[in-house]
């Protein structure tokens, strides 16, 4: 991967040092950027700040990351009492592998662009915190741990094979996550895990992981409570294994149940969907279980390119027998708008519920397009709908 800032408009050379380049993408296509290849090298023009995936020679897993950064507007003074100063070089507490930066109430965290952090961040019943930064987060236990803590804002940083979990959130309130960077290869080694929290902001992120990409929870562990009034937009996500976007899979069993809403994701590109276990597919997956309420759910502008295997979307009120004590209540209240796909047909779409109390009901799908094909029925080719479902609607 390559990183930098700036603004105005720049010009890229990006030099093949072991042989010719015959063919060059970069994705996602709706950027519109359009490598030039001589010989050996790629020239190609930026205008906006973006993150990018070139790929040379139709080697998608080979790949560069480009990350072009606007350019940085804060950068504290080290010697503010309430800044906590990281600048380059490499960092860990205690010069110990796995150890942790407690983050008290009302401090700024910066990592310095020239900066390695070997350490999780961990910011528990705390508030006011902002961590942020160009640096790098290299193989922590977690990058960023918030546990009962709000107005929480994490911005900038790139973090690099955490083995469980880059952000992991629990009864967090009013938390921003923007324009972070996101590498994992470790089993269980998801990107944004949130359970119980609400009042959420995630804008200009990109997710690449060996697990969920992004998943919002209710109940699970320590943490309690409902999961309400998510915006999540203008990223890319790239699942080498599990679901790019995941809902609702853990809540609480144990009384009435917790309500899972409120939830957007707008302007979304998803890079990659390789998941083999069709209980675990789905690019947009909702999974109704442990008496979740889910309801209010919105997909807009979605974009999803060629997947190795797995499933568009996967809506179902279910009992999972490894990970649920109970069916879930209903899934309610779903938008499909804009959704885009282009590439080999992937396993047929799935809504399905439990029984007749537990069922999927208002599901609008709008403009779905696969390979420029606007579906406007059911067709089991692209997807089915199963019992325990009502008003499934389909609109041009």
């Amino acid at each position: 991967m390559v990183q930098f800032d700036f603004n105005g408009k720049i010009e890229l050379k990006i030099r093949k040092n072991n042989g010719n380049i015959y063919k060059a993408e970069i994705r996602p296509k709706t950027l519109g950027v359009h490598p030039n290849v001589n010989g050996n090298e790629i020239t190609f023009l930026l205008d906006k700040p973006t993150n990018l995936s070139l790929e040379i020679n139709g080697y998608k897993l080979q790949n560069l990351h480009v990350f072009a950064n606007p350019i940085e507007k804060i950068r504290p003074d080290p010697n503010d009492p309430n800044v906590i100063y990281f600048g380059p070089g490499v960092h860990q507490p205690n010069d110990q592998p796995g150890d942790v930066y407690h983050i008290p109430s009302g401090k700024t965290v910066y990592v310095h662009g020239g900066a390695i952090v070997k350490a999780k961040f961990l910011v528990d019943k705390a508030h006011d915190v902002k961590i942020i930064g160009r640096g790098i987060v290299m193989q922590p236990e977690r990058g960023v741990e918030i546990r009962y803590s709000k107005n929480v804002t994490i911005d900038g940083l790139i973090f690099i094979n955490p083995k469980h979990y880059t952000i992991y959130g629990g009864e967090a309130n009013g938390l921003i996550i923007k324009n972070i960077k996101s590498f994992s290869s470790n089993g269980w080694s998801d990107g944004i895990d949130l359970m119980s929290c609400s009042n959420v902001e995630i804008d200009h992120v990109f997710m690449r992981n060996s697990d969920d990409c992004i998943a919002i929870y209710a109940h699970r562990w320590d943490f309690y409570g409902n999961a309400e009034n998510y915006n999540i937009k203008n990223s890319i996500l790239w699942a080498d294994i599990a679901h790019p976007t995941n809902i609702g899979l853990h809540g609480n069993a144990e009384h009435v149940g917790d309500t899972i809403q409120n939830i957007t994701f707008s302007n979304i590109d998803i890079l990659e969907h390789d998941e083999d276990d069709r209980n675990y597919q789905g690019c947009l997956a909702i999974t109704g279980s442990d008496k979740n309420l889910i309801k209010n759910i919105r997909y807009e502008d979605i974009r999803i390119d060629n997947i190795q295997e797995g499933q568009l979307f996967n809506f179902r009120v279910l009992f999972n027998e490894k990970y649920s004590a109970a069916p879930g209540r209903h899934i309610e209240g779903v938008v499909l708008k804009n959704i885009t796909y282009t590439g080999s047909l992937p396993n047929p779409s799935l809504i399905q519920g439990y029984n007749k109390d537990n069922q999927v009901m208002g599901v609008t799908i709008q403009n779905l397009k696969i390979n420029d094909k606007v579906i406007s029925k059911q067709d089991d080719t692209f997807f089915t709908i199963r019992e325990f479902t009502n008003n499934i609607k389909f609109q041009k």
